[in-house]
């Protein structure tokens, strides 16, 4: 059975609704600038109904009108198909909006489909992809370098052995260091190997039981000096994930977190919040979520070194002496094995580990 057309929606309204499943704010021009259709993002970020904003002239809604009217009558007259310039869209009740704004013909004469990407918006996904990409061959760098790695250090370590047999007691240190040694890379090597190896193991994970038994390790190991807040949002629906692989992520983040905390915790004022909430109608790994779990490990540290900000998920970088270097990037790589993404905010004295993972 088909069901009967909505007599509120026009013709042009129908044609263009599925605009309104995207994130980035779209609107259908006329050939003088009247506006035909505006997207329900378009609505929001004007502080506008969509009947007020149809049927009213767009180039007014920026600070500059004669930028679009000349972007119009350019398309009017052929002169490109698709045109890109920046602008500051006035909103009702707030502060001028940076953005993008690509002008493009549609396949009818007179019509013109104007897409505007918020510039902070358009940072931050560029962003999303350049870590999705570090972490991709981040993971590739890691697993050939360990297995180049692996195969020499065992006759290193095997050959140690066999001299120590041979060599007289008092040169036995020399080959009991090399042993040591040899013992102490393969460890790592095993670290970088660790997330490529473990199966995924899938089943009914809840953030806030990751969350209890973090706080928990986190405290057992620095009972004086640290409080651990909650701020839990109890409406989080279960999901389907390898509960395992998040307590660690979780964990590598909150125990970095202890780690840049060290003066503050002696000090008895260090604090860590663990913060759960639900993030809508979300974009980020080049996909678009309905709904998405926000956690967020907040830290009133020093802050994240400005020479580090953009290397700290990279394999074996590390802000303080004797780090690995690891931590961080097996949490970015847990967390992508989840279709999710970790972001850094520092400044200093606060420092936010957002962690994004996809809901059902």
């Amino acid at each position: 059975m088909i069901a009967p057309a909505d007599p509120a929606r026009s013709p042009v309204q129908a044609r263009f609704q599925a605009y309104d499943l995207l994130a980035t704010l779209v609107a259908v021009l006329g050939g003088d600038g009247t506006v035909l259709f505006a997207n329900a993002a378009l609505e929001d970020a004007l502080g506008a109904s969509r009947r007020t904003i149809q049927g009213s002239s767009f180039p007014q809604c920026f600070t500059e009108p004669q930028l679009l009217r000349t972007a119009l009558e350019g398309a009017g007259s052929n002169e490109f198909a698709t045109l890109r310039y920046e602008a500051w869209l006035v909103r009702h009740n707030a502060e001028p909006l940076p953005v993008h704004v690509v002008v493009a013909q549609t396949d009818r004469a007179g019509e013109v489909v104007v897409e505007l990407l918020p510039l902070e918006q358009q940072a931050r996904q560029e962003r999303e992809e350049r870590l999705i990409d570090q972490a991709q061959a981040n993971k590739e760098l890691i697993r050939n370098l360990a297995h180049e790695i692996k195969n020499p250090l065992g006759g290193i370590r095997g050959a140690a052995q066999l001299l120590e047999m041979e060599i007289e007691p008092g040169l036995k240190e020399y080959t009991r260091v090399i042993i040591h040694e040899a013992d102490r890379l393969q460890t790592l090597v095993d670290r970088l190997l660790a997330p490529h190896r473990k199966p995924h193991v899938v089943g009914d994970v809840n953030i806030h039981e990751v969350c209890e038994r973090v706080r928990s390790l986190i405290l057992a190991e620095f009972p004086r000096g640290l409080k651990v807040v909650r701020d839990y949002d109890t409406s989080l629906p279960e999901f389907r994930g390898d509960r395992e692989q998040l307590i660690q992520a979780v964990l590598n983040i909150a125990h970095n977190a202890c780690q840049a905390l060290a003066e503050r915790i002696a000090a008895a004022d260090a604090q860590i919040v663990l913060r759960s909430r639900i993030a809508r109608q979300v974009t980020f790994g080049k996909q678009r979520y309905r709904l998405a779990l926000e956690l967020h490990v907040i830290d009133n540290g020093p802050g994240v070194p400005p020479s580090l900000k953009d290397r700290i998920f990279y394999p074996l970088v590390s802000g303080r002496d004797g780090g690995s270097g690891l931590g961080l990037t097996l949490a970015q790589t847990f967390v992508q094995q989840h279709h999710g993404l970790i972001e850094c905010d520092s400044v200093p004295g606060r420092t936010d580990f957002k962690i994004l993972i996809p809901l059902p």
